[in-house]
Order: C-alpha cells, then sequence, then structure tokens
C-alpha cells in the first residue's frame, strides 16, 4: 500500500569566497546555494543512492507534498505533489523505501539556488543579466558537489528526462566512475536547429516584452506577455499532433459559431493562454533566458568526441538506458537512438526502448505506467 510522501525543502551552501564555483565558458561564482529535496533513506553503505534531474521549468520537488509552500512563498504547491510523484515514493517504481532519492534545483533558475534572481553580494541587487552564463556542464558540476556534500562516493543511477536527460548524460560522460547506472528519457546528445530556433524565438518575446528593461525588471512590472508568449510557443513543442487533435480538435470554446474577431476562440487558444498565464505566476523570465541558452549550447559529441558521438560515449561506464517516445519530435526517437547506436558500437552496456505514445514529449511525465514499469525493471538488473 502506498503511503502519502511529505517533503521538505533543503538548502546548502555549496560555494564562497574561499572556494568559489568555477563555470565552463567563463568566470566563477562565489555564492553558490543550492535548493534540493531527499525522500527514502541513505543506506550504512550509502549504495542506493538516486540522482533526478529536473527538465526546463522543474525544481527539486520532483515528489511528494511541500510542507514548505508558505515559507517559500509558493503557493501553486499546496494542492499539488512533486512533478514526478507518480514515480517517486513509497511502492511506487522508484521505491522510497528501497532507494534514497536526490533532487536538485539548478544553477541559474528561479526555484531556491542561485541564479539571475539572486542577490549578487557585490551590488546587493538582483543580479539580472550580470549572472554568468552557465551550462548542462556546470549544473551536473554543482550536482557533483552536493552528491560529495551528501559523503555519497557512488551513485546507484542518475536518471532524467529531456534537458534532465542531458544531464544524466553527462554525469556518465564527465563522471564516469560515480555512477553505477543512467537513465536517459526523451533526450538527445544535442537539441535540433528546430528546437535552438523555437528557444531562440521565446528569448526574443522575453527580451523585446516593453518590461524587459534589460533584465532590471525586479523592482518593476516584469516582462510578463513576453515570458507568457515564450511558454506557449515551448508548450506546443511539448506535445504532438495526434495529441492535441485528440484533446482540442478545433472546437471552439462555449460555442458553436466563432466570432470572427481576435479574442480566444478555440480551445486549444484558451489552454495555451492558460499554460502562459500559469508560468508567469510561477518563473523568472531572466532564468528562462539562462537555462534555455545552457540547452541550446549542450552538444556531448563536440564535447567529449570532437563531434563524433560514438567516440564521446568510450568514457561512459555505467550501463545505460536510453528510452525514446514515438510522437515526441522535440527530442526524436532518431536522436535518442544515435546515443544508444554509439553505446553498442563501443560494446557498452545499453538498453534501448521506443515507447509509443501519442502524448509527444511530454509523454515521459505522463506515461507513468510504461515509465515506472520500464524503470523498475533497469534499476533491479544487473
Amino acid at each position: 500500500m502506498e503511503d502519502k510522501l511529505f517533503t521538505n525543502v533543503k538548502h546548502v551552501t555549496l560555494a564562497d569566497k574561499n572556494n568559489p564555483f568555477y563555470l565552463e565558458i567563463a568566470g566563477h561564482i562565489d555564492d553558490v546555494v543550492v535548493e534540493y529535496e531527499t525522500y527514502g533513506e541513505l543506506s550504512p553503505a550509502k549504495d542506493n543512492a538516486i540522482l533526478i534531474a529536473h527538465a526546463l521549468s522543474g525544481d527539486a520537488h520532483a515528489a511528494g507534498w511541500d510542507l514548505d509552500w508558505e515559507k517559500y512563498n509558493r503557493p501553486w504547491r499546496e494542492n499539488k505533489p512533486g512533478w514526478w510523484d507518480t514515480i517517486i515514493g513509497p511502492g511506487k517504481p522508484l521505491d522510497t523505501n528501497k532507494y534514497f532519492i536526490i533532487c536538485s534545483n539548478v544553477v541559474g533558475s528561479c526555484y531556491g539556488t542561485t541564479g539571475p534572481s539572486s542577490i549578487d553580494p557585490e551590488s546587493g541587487r538582483p543580479y539580472g543579466l550580470d549572472f554568468p552564463i552557465v551550462t548542462v556542464g556546470d549544473w551536473v558540476n554543482l550536482q557533483r558537489r552536493l552528491i560529495d556534500f551528501l559523503a555519497i562516493d557512488k551513485l546507484l543511477c542518475v536518471i532524467g528526462g529531456s534537458l534532465g536527460g542531458q544531464q544524466a548524460l553527462e554525469w556518465a560522460l564527465a563522471y564516469p566512475d560515480r555512477l553505477h547506472k543512467c537513465a536517459i528519457l526523451a533526450s538527445a546528445p544535442r537539441l535540433s536547429s528546430q528546437g535552438l530556433a523555437f528557444n531562440a524565438v521565446g528569448r526574443h518575446s522575453i527580451m523585446h516584452d516593453p518590461n524587459f528593461n534589460d533584465g532590471n525588471y525586479y523592482d518593476r512590472e516584469a516582462p510578463s506577455n513576453g515570458l507568457a508568449a515564450a511558454r506557449m510557443l515551448a508548450h506546443i513543442t511539448y506535445l504532438s499532433e495526434e495529441g492535441m487533435q485528440h484533446k482540442f480538435g478545433r472546437r471552439l470554446r462555449g460555442k458553436m459559431q466563432p466570432d470572427f474577431d481576435f479574442g480566444v476562440e478555440f480551445e486549444v487558444e484558451s489552454y495555451l493562454n492558460y499554460q502562459g498565464q500559469r508560468f508567469v505566476e510561477r518563473f523568472d523570465a531572466n532564468s528562462y533566458l539562462y537555462i534555455t541558452k545552457a540547452m541550446d549550447y549542450y552538444d556531448a559529441a563536440e564535447k567529449w568526441g570532437a563531434g563524433d558521438i560514438v567516440e564521446a560515449v568510450k568514457r561512459i561506464e555505467c550501463q545505460t538506458l536510453v528510452a525514446t517516445f514515438s510522437s515526441d519530435w522535440l527530442y526524436t526517437p532518431e536522436q535518442g537512438r544515435e546515443i544508444a547506436q554509439a553505446l553498442v558500437k563501443n560494446n557498452k552496456r545499453a538498453t534501448y526502448l521506443s515507447v509509443e505514445s501519442k502524448f509527444g514529449h511530454d509523454a515521459f511525465l505522463v506515461e507513468t505506467e510504461s515509465v515506472g514499469r520500464f524503470l523498475r525493471a533497469f534499476l533491479g538488473s544487473k
């Protein structure tokens, strides 16, 4: 029987002036606070730890019910469990009676880990666009500092979907001796040119909002229209044509005939408007800029194999699972399969799964029965 899981947010300072956090591209950050959550108990041998890496707009609250939502002014969490609560918890595929689950928020975000909305100790004001550019590699390096802080030598597994999947891949490449297994869901070695284009339009919408003010908007009205438009655009890439047709079709909202004006008339329009407005209530526009840039820059083949993914994955020593979803057109099955094929060419231990789904890129969050089943089997395999 599954018990309800309750969680508390944790914070730890992982960098200061005596131990700066150096970045891949340039510069360093002297003060880095990381927000994270844990679920379950670390075994005496410290051999049951699983790190979960979140996607673009995700956070450390991966499961359970947040007991600190009022303290940290996050009202959207009051009656909503963590973003992967169907997967993590007692008796669930990532069983917290068996595993010690860790999820931390990435640097550059706006959910408790240091980012552009944090106070710059030098100026006493929010960093804004003075915050340095961060990368997927930086996120993994900071996660490694957290794992060191928790005194864990080797992770049982790193699991991530979408942008979290790229973090999982980076873990296997950057720290091959620090994890036994790696699960990469709905992801790829790099973002396609089409994906780059969608991110570029999203950032354009934010940066050309009249309220953007070169990123210095924290004491004034935020660029909400630009951020909402960016989210609406991105949300389309998370769905599939089949899924959208099934859910919305061309149905009008609350009427039989159109008004023939420029108001919101179709159900799909109403849905996207809702998604955009909900997003601006919980996310920072500058963080969206930084995280999408990190997403754009990541290229595992270029970084580790001079452009050759087969050469890059020679570094990987862990058992690896790659799962793709048939209707995902942001990180396509063909792109994900590229990782698995490269591993096989290097005689690495690899499993590839292609999951039939109409839910597009969001399938790794929605297809909980399939995802839970194959994660349970992967973790239980030798």
